[in-house]
């Protein structure tokens, strides 16, 4: 007489976490992967620029933000100066 087999599924497979992009498109020159976020967590500042057109930005940020929040804030900030003009 033997065992019965268990029923247990195995464990699930664990996915590979991708790192975050920091450099990312312009929206004033069109230009691909120019726009470089630099992340100052000591004075909770985020600043962006690009490297070809020389736009940049720069916001508040907290412990919790990536470099895409920054450039979303830049977009977002684009975005309500043109409905404004």
């Amino acid at each position: 007489m033997g065992k019965r087999k268990s029923k247990r599924k195995p464990p699930p497979k664990s996915r590979a976490v991708e790192p975050l992009e920091t450099q990312f498109n312009c929206p004033f020159c069109n230009h691909e992967r120019v726009c470089e976020v630099k992340m100052d967590r000591e004075k909770n500042v985020g600043f962006i620029s690009c490297r070809v057109c020389l736009e940049d930005f720069q916001t508040n940020i907290n412990y919790l933000s990536e470099p895409i929040d920054v450039y979303s804030d830049w977009v977002d900030a684009c975005e309500s100066a043109n409905a404004a003009a």
